[in-house]
């Protein structure tokens, strides 16, 4: 089965300026200060910073007041998945890694291999035996590793983790240790936002959901942003009964709740989205019951359709995936009789098609 966990990224990936920086991060004979500023540097010029783009087409068209797009793909993989790679690729060079591993099913894979070829770090990925993704040429052409493990994608994350600690390189899979400095660099999405807006807070900030690290970090980075009677709601969108966030904040749960693996089922579309295991789950669980947010399960055929209606009044080429957050959130709109309060909403789409 091939599926889409993937997004469409020009070539080159990185700018001139950004490969001249990569060979200074690179190179093994200047002092590691010198490298880790020359990552620092590319990092800066290269992720984040990404657009927050006036939807008037999508207000016009569905009668939603002030509707933002935080367009995660102009990162240079085509995804949000880029903050966090050079994240994990800057903490491994900082602590003298040779290696970095990690498992996927497909962009983060991309991304990681990308900030490992930038910081001249081996790349070892992961992905489970039964994916195909479309992106593993890409991780090659990197110069990753690649090789397929049995199981889950829960699973191989478990599995991968082992081999790093077995060899010695560096875990950069998701939750664990990993868990602060990852909710850290999505807090830059939510800084982002806030800046934006120029002080006017937004009434609530939809994301996709999927380990539920987006949506915490988004969370955390509004909180640092806006004053606490400003905070805005978060909302969650995924696969319908696919995902334990979403699942568990229905249900009424305190705890992220796990779900059973045997009734999870990927598709072509929802694949970037499921999990049985929502690695910061709690943490985003936390972030919905705190602000009063919301949660939806989104069908495949409502994900096609939001993506199509994006790229036809916006100009934006999305993954049918990306656009849960969208999605739920104007479920929210739909639900509530004349619509949602007066207010700006944001809606973050994460991942370029």
């Amino acid at each position: 089965m091939t599926l889409r966990d993937r997004a469409r990224a020009p070539s080159p990936t990185l700018s001139p300026a950004a490969e001249r920086l990569a060979g200074v991060a690179r190179d093994r004979d200047r002092p590691l200060p010198e490298r880790l500023a020359a990552l620092d540097a590319l990092a800066a010029r290269e992720v984040g910073d990404t657009a927050l783009h006036r939807a008037r087409g999508l207000e016009r068209h569905l009668g939603l007041e002030r509707l933002y797009l935080k367009y995660e793909g102009d990162n240079p993989t085509g995804t949000q998945k880029d903050r966090i790679a050079f994240a994990q690729a800057r903490d491994a060079l900082a602590r003298g890694a040779d290696a970095v591993a990690l498992a996927t099913c497909g962009n983060y894979g991309v991304a990681v291999a990308l900030a490992c070829r930038a910081a001249g770090l081996a790349c070892r990925v992961y992905l489970p035996a039964g994916y195909h993704s479309e992106r593993t040429g890409e991780m090659e052409r990197l110069g990753a590793d690649v090789a397929r493990l049995p199981g889950t994608y829960e699973e191989v994350v478990t599995a991968s983790s082992a081999l790093a600690a077995e060899h010695g390189w560096y875990d950069a899979n998701p939750g664990g240790a990993n868990a602060e400095l990852q909710l850290d660099a999505y807090a830059a999405v939510g800084g982002e936002i806030a800046a934006a807006l120029h002080g006017h807070a937004p009434a609530a900030v939809a994301a996709p959901v999927s380990n539920g690290t987006l949506l915490a970090g988004t969370h955390r980075g509004l909180a640092a942003a806006l004053p606490a009677d400003a905070l805005p709601r978060v909302i969650a969108g995924s696969s319908t009964r696919k995902n334990p966030i979403v699942e568990s904040h229905r249900a009424g749960l305190a705890e992220c709740r796990d779900l059973d693996p045997a009734a999870v089922r990927e598709t072509a579309v929802n694949e970037p989205l499921i999990n049985w295991h929502a690695f910061d789950g709690q943490t985003a669980l936390d972030a919905l019951r705190a602000t009063g947010g919301g949660a939806h399960g989104i069908s495949d055929r409502d994900l096609r359709d939001a993506a199509a209606l994006v790229r036809r009044l916006e100009g934006y080429r999305v993954l049918p995936a990306s656009t849960a957050g969208l999605v739920a959130l104007l479920r929210e709109h739909e639900a509530r009789e004349g619509g949602l309060a007066e207010g700006r909403y944001v809606a973050v789409l994460t991942a370029r098609d």
